[in-house]
């Protein structure tokens, strides 16, 4: 051990096997660790370092243990024993082996994975490299921190099923969506999701940057504002102040024709009558007289006053009728068993509309301008 042992001397190694001082046993472990990483090393030098380092790893001091862990922590000097050893240590002296080591084989990686300790798969997951193997195995059990940690590494080869196990488990994080779609490739099925689930900016990022359609982004996009628009609806069931909640709807212009009909479809008909009211800038008393009018005249002049599209009037009316006669019915008008059959009702019973007219019309008013909203006939 020529080379080794100008670098060493007998009192480190003295120091190593017999001080008493944790502190002294420490800072040798460190330089016999640096010195030994930086020796060209014969095959005879290196068995002779891998007992030195067994010794280090069955220190009773964690300090010890530690600096041989953080000084060799990318080395492959380490032998596999041994780095396994460090990895079953406590936190201090695994994390750093864990995170770096070449020795571990992909078997042990998934283990540690699968063990459960979020540190650790955090640790795992930021690895310089990370295997496709290893990658499903913190896709399917890891914790969110190290699912988000992957999602982020460029340097882990994420296979298409993994990236979209990903998103089934946190697809609903902001988090997690942005972290995947700035991956530097991506395949068209992870793609689309994304652009499904993704904020405005992030959207816009894949549009540019990965392999999407435009139109693709767009039908992706309408079906997210369909889904925030059901989910605007059920928040108005619960509303104290529906006049107030109308109010808010309307000051953003968010109080469209389609989220009407879309409410009324569902039977939330007192949603209807606020939103009328408000549009129509009369007084919900007077709105809801005219929606329950027995004649042809009351829901037509409030509709009219509302500036509501005259093509949609065949539905309102459908919708309002529908409600009523269920009502008669004696059917109790709150839960989901009533909005269930109500919508399906109502979409069979219009007279003179096809059922995917309705879809293409609630559509169109969703994309279009708020000026040419007035002129949907």
């Amino acid at each position: 051990m020529t080379a080794l042992r100008s670098r060493l001397t007998e009192a480190d190694v003295r120091r190593l096997v017999k001080s008493t001082d944790e502190d002294e046993r420490a800072a040798a472990a460190h330089k016999l660790c640096r010195s030994m990483d930086q020796a060209e090393l014969s095959d005879e030098d290196r068995a002779a370092a891998h007992k030195i380092l067994r010794l280090m790893a069955q220190d009773a001091a964690e300090l010890v243990r530690r600096a041989m862990a953080v000084t060799l922590k990318a080395s492959d000097l380490i032998p596999h024993d041994v780095a396994r050893r460090l990895a079953a240590d406590v936190d201090s002296v695994a994390l750093p082996i864990i995170g770096f080591s070449p020795a571990f084989t992909d078997e042990d990686l998934i283990e540690i994975v699968r063990a459960g300790s979020a540190v650790r798969q955090v640790a795992v997951a930021a690895r310089p490299f990370v295997s496709r193997d290893v990658s499903d195995a913190v896709a399917e059990v890891a914790c969110p921190e190290a699912a988000h940690t992957l999602a982020a590494n460029d340097n882990a080869d994420v296979s298409e099923r993994a990236l979209n196990r990903l998103v089934d488990r946190f697809g609903d994080g902001p988090e997690m969506v942005a972290a995947v779609a700035y991956r530097q490739a991506l395949p068209l099925s992870v793609t689309e999701r994304l652009v499904e689930l993704a904020s405005d900016a992030v959207r816009e990022h894949l549009i540019s940057r990965h392999a999407v359609a435009p139109e693709t982004a767009i039908r992706l996009a309408a079906h997210a504002r369909e889904r925030a628009t059901v989910d605007l609806i059920d928040q108005a069931e619960g509303e104290p102040d529906l006049g107030v909640f109308c109010a808010r709807l309307n000051a953003r212009k968010a109080l469209t024709a389609s989220v009407l009909l879309r409410g009324l479809a569902r039977g939330q008909l007192a949603f209807l009558e606020h939103g009328l009211a408000e549009l129509a800038g009369t007084p919900h008393s007077r709105a809801a007289l005219m929606v329950h009018d027995a004649g042809p005249l009351g829901l037509k002049a409030i509709y009219d006053r509302a500036g509501l599209p005259p093509r949609l009037f065949a539905a309102f009316r459908a919708g309002v009728d529908t409600f009523k006669g269920m009502q008669a019915e004696g059917h109790d008008t709150t839960g989901e068993d009533f909005r269930q059959r109500m919508l399906e009702r109502f979409l069979t019973q219009r007279p003179g509309a096809p059922r995917e007219d309705l879809a293409w019309l609630m559509e169109r008013l969703d994309k279009a301008p708020e000026p040419m909203r007035a002129q949907a006939a």
